[in-house]
């Protein structure tokens, strides 16, 4: 099992999430992160002030996947997520020691496979 981390631009949310269901990912965590890479540093104005934003706005996907779907979830958060431009974000793969789905008890892949696969 692997634990799928992908961080992304916020407006290209919905671009992931359709590549993730036509990929028949649907177990999956998102948070609103902020951080910074390998974009340039942007100049805004905030109240007459010049300010330097060193953090850009991220969405932080979070899938737990058994072996034979992490590829396939890579791929979709891929499609979903590029631009082709600086900032499009990065995927992280863990080792997942240990899966329990509260509502069955299923453990390890069961619990993270998809509900009637």
């Amino acid at each position: 099992m692997k634990l799928v981390i992908g961080i992304v631009r916020p407006e290209r949310a919905n671009e992931v999430l359709e590549a993730l269901h036509r990929a028949d990912i649907r177990g999956y965590s998102i948070s609103r992160v902020q951080g910074h890479g390998g974009e340039v540093d942007r100049v805004e104005t905030y109240r007459g002030t010049t300010v330097k934003m060193e953090l850009s706005e991220k969405l932080r996907f979070e899938i737990a996947v058994s072996e034979p779907y992490v590829q396939p979830t890579i791929d979709a958060i891929c499609a979903g997520a590029r631009t082709g431009e600086v900032g499009d974000g990065k995927i992280f793969v863990l080792d997942l020691e240990q899966a329990v789905r509260i509502r069955s008890g299923e453990k390890d892949a069961g619990a993270v496979t998809p509900v009637g696969q």
